[in-house]
């Protein structure tokens, strides 16, 4: 597999990772659009956000991992102290989306006051 967040998970490309555990691992972004831009991974491969879930394969559902995403990006965002201030979380999904990276992650952005760039 040609997954440059695969290639992470199996070491084959080096990574400092800011935060891991048995589902997750976190990294700084290497193009950072605000002043704390973290990208939280799915170990698992999943595409997309869209083939986490199915409306034709009702056992395609990852209701539980999602949920587990969500609350991993609130812990990271206490640690990287961007709460109580605030930050928002972003998923690209598919190519009109603005998602190039065919793996299942989220963008943590804070770090400063937020505008309406949502082109994380």
């Amino acid at each position: 597999m040609d997954c440059i967040f695969c290639k992470m998970i199996d070491e084959t490309i080096k990574t400092k990772k800011i935060y891991e555990d048995r589902d997750f691992f976190c990294i700084e972004d290497i193009h950072p659009q605000a002043k704390k831009h973290f990208l939280l991974i799915s170990k698992e491969h999943i595409e997309s956000l869209a083939s986490a879930f199915s409306d034709r394969d009702l056992s395609v559902n990852k209701t539980e991992l999602m949920g587990k995403l969500l609350q991993t990006a609130t812990q990271i965002a206490y640690a990287e102290k961007l709460l109580p201030d605030g930050f928002r979380v972003v998923v690209n999904t598919n190519p009109a989306g603005g998602q190039s990276v065919f793996h299942l992650h989220l963008h943590i952005l804070g770090g400063e006051t937020l505008s309406g760039r949502f082109g994380a």
